[in-house]
């Protein structure tokens, strides 16, 4: 394993620590996730059903778009 493991996996890290830093103190704001249109909600006595499609696809932009761009600085 060599020295670019080691920072990727710290980077990594601070991320997911700036993330949760962010959730923590601003999760009132961030009520629109998981209620995006495209988003499929049932809820009925007994059932609740939840397919978030649109708030996927978000995330798996934003993480492409984040790994392209730590692909283009190493």
């Amino acid at each position: 394993m060599n020295r670019n493991w080691g920072l990727y996996i710290l980077f990594l890290g601070l991320i997911l620590v700036v993330v949760g830093i962010i959730i923590y103190f601003f999760h009132d704001k961030l009520g629109w996730i998981g209620r995006l249109p495209g988003d499929i909600r049932v809820e009925r006595p007994g059932f609740r059903l939840y397919i978030p499609i649109a708030t996927m696809l978000l995330a798996s932009v934003v993480l492409s778009v984040v790994l392209w761009l730590i692909r283009r600085m190493g």
